[in-house]
């Protein structure tokens, strides 16, 4: 069939859940038996999101080839269950980046270089590269709000497109905000209408309008929206709150979405199989048997920061049986201010997530001391390796002030130090160890039982290793290199085998969980935590 595309795009608020929205119609599709790609278009200037801070944009997603994108492809690859690639995710900066390259080696013919129509040719380009794999649909988020400055070059490209594409095969789905207002809880429409009227003056006219509401949107208000926003009352589509965003495919599904979008790009319904989606969504709001897992990091004040992990561990407690209650605490502002013991002695498992910087790393630290000398199931993730690693160099090993060179100069014992190929690099952006890399796995590890292969791939982003000037003490001494690269030059997981659950590996493997397929290493954790569990024993 012809490629189908849809556009989603926001007003009124920003973080009104167009992601979610985008990802949800991709499971609908999917579940239909569509192939289907999503890319996210960020009107950022940024090259990417490797250089931004978590406080102002949350976790940065990394790709199996290593690009640094927007946290929303997280939700996509993790709702449709997708691998992307550097090609799902595009900037304002790489957009004017290669423009601006092709100006300098004349390919423009020495003609004036303007928005129109290059800016917006090279967006559309960016789609028709998605084009060539042959999906059924492709879907487009355009980030930020209707009327930003930044975004205009986004909205003026997928307008035209719909001319490119040929009629029936584009449509746009704008994502609003009703309102309710007072004691009376009355919906108001006028935010949406001030909404669409901004997109129709871009010259588009939304063809579904997702109305993002606490309350159930009246008939009356469906009438409003729809005599005021030109389109069909069956297109305006509730957009409910609900208790989890696994929900929302079935909400919307239930609003008829998919009846809309199938009927608007002219393609044959098909049987809808949920596969175990509806069981995974059940699952994931179990209210008993309540596993508290602390996680210890630097970026706590913006739980968004660490969206995956929180994500995998909710994956893995469903697929358990059990609801995860993630205790939040901050390595700097908790731990090394008040000491382990208060904030920790309550949990059921300790997690340390991966950063970059010097703050807060020895309440990392502290903390991994604690689960150790505990028996306390531990979990470490990138930077959360190299402070255990520093932690038993300091401990166990008796290597006195032990630390990373990237946060000390001159140390005596730099058992993290920065990897060789990286000691000339002086760009930030996009030159660390960044996506899938191979790790050969012991066959004495822990984690053989969960992964069930000897070789695995996990995405990386890190500049930092284990020295491997020291890894024959800490072997010595008791640790457990099980898993390294497979010419053994690198170590990328390490355990402790007289402990119940201590492992920590170099790459990040919340970038490949699944709600209905968890990751095996937060499976393996979980499940040693639940048999250790505090609340268990009561």
């Amino acid at each position: 069939m012809t490629t189908k595309y849809i556009f989603v795009t926001g007003g009124v608020v920003s973080s009104i859940g167009k992601g979610i929205v985008a990802a949800s119609v991709g499971r609908l599709l999917k579940n239909r038996g569509l192939s289907v790609s999503i890319i996210k278009f960020d009107p950022y200037i940024n090259i990417d999101a490797g250089t931004m801070s978590p406080y102002q944009h949350g976790e940065v997603f990394v790709t199996k080839d290593g690009a640094e994108t927007d946290l929303d492809l997280g939700h996509y690859e993790r709702f449709i269950d997708v691998e992307l690639t550097k090609e799902n995710n595009v900037t304002t900066g790489a957009i004017y980046q290669n423009v601006i390259n092709k100006e300098r080696k004349g390919d423009y013919l020495s003609g004036t270089v303007q928005v129109i129509p290059h800016i917006t040719d090279e967006i559309k380009d960016r789609i028709k590269i998605i084009d060539k794999k042959g999906f059924d649909v492709i879907i487009a988020e355009i980030g930020g709000t209707v009327g930003d400055i930044e975004g205009l070059p986004f909205i003026e490209a997928i307008r035209q497109f719909k001319k490119d594409a040929g009629k029936g095969n584009v449509i746009y789905i704008h994502v609003t905000l009703v309102p309710s207002i007072g004691v009376t809880g009355e919906q108001k429409t006028k935010p949406t209408q001030h909404s669409v009227k901004e997109l129709r003056s871009y010259g588009i006219q939304p063809d579904i309008l997702v109305c993002r509401t606490t309350n159930s949107l009246s008939n009356s208000v469906k009438e409003k929206l729809s005599l005021f926003c030109d389109l069909d009352k069956e297109c305006v589509i509730e957009g409910l709150d609900v208790e989890s965003i696994y929900d929302v495919p079935l909400a919307l599904e239930n609003a008829n979405m998919s009846e809309q979008v199938l009927r608007l790009l002219k393609i044959d319904d098909k049987k809808l199989d949920w596969g175990n989606w509806l069981e995974v969504a059940k699952n994931l709001k179990i209210k008993d048997k309540i596993l508290k897992i602390g996680i210890v990091g630097k970026y706590v004040a913006l739980n968004d920061a660490y969206i995956s992990v929180y994500e995998s561990l909710r994956h893995a407690g469903a697929k358990l049986g059990h609801k995860i209650d993630i205790k939040w605490i901050s390595s700097d502002e908790e731990i090394e201010k008040d000491g382990v013991e208060k904030h920790l002695s309550d949990v059921d498992a300790i997690l340390v997530p991966g950063g970059f910087g010097e703050r807060g790393i020895e309440g990392k630290i502290a903390s991994i001391k604690y689960a150790r000398e505990n028996n306390i199931p531990f979990l470490g993730l990138c930077l959360g390796l190299q402070c255990a690693v520093i932690e038993f160099a300091r401990n166990v090993c008796n290597l006195n002030n032990a630390n990373s060179s990237e946060f000390v100069q001159n140390l005596e014992y730099p058992v993290i130090d920065i990897m060789e190929n990286q000691k000339q690099v002086d760009n930030i952006g996009g030159t660390m160890r960044l996506g899938n890399y191979p790790c050969k796995i012991n066959e004495e590890s822990k984690l053989n039982k969960y992964y069930g292969s000897s070789l695995i791939y996990e995405r990386h982003r890190h500049r930092y290793e284990v020295n491997n000037k020291y890894r024959d003490i800490l072997e010595e001494k008791g640790m457990f290199f099980s898993g390294t690269s497979p010419d053994n030059s690198l170590v990328e997981i390490i355990e402790l085998k007289n402990h119940k659950w201590f492992v920590a590996c170099q790459f990040h493997p919340e970038f490949k969980t699944r709600p209905n397929n968890p990751h095996p290493l937060f499976l393996g954790f979980i499940e040693s935590a639940i048999s250790d569990s505090i609340i268990s024993k009561k």
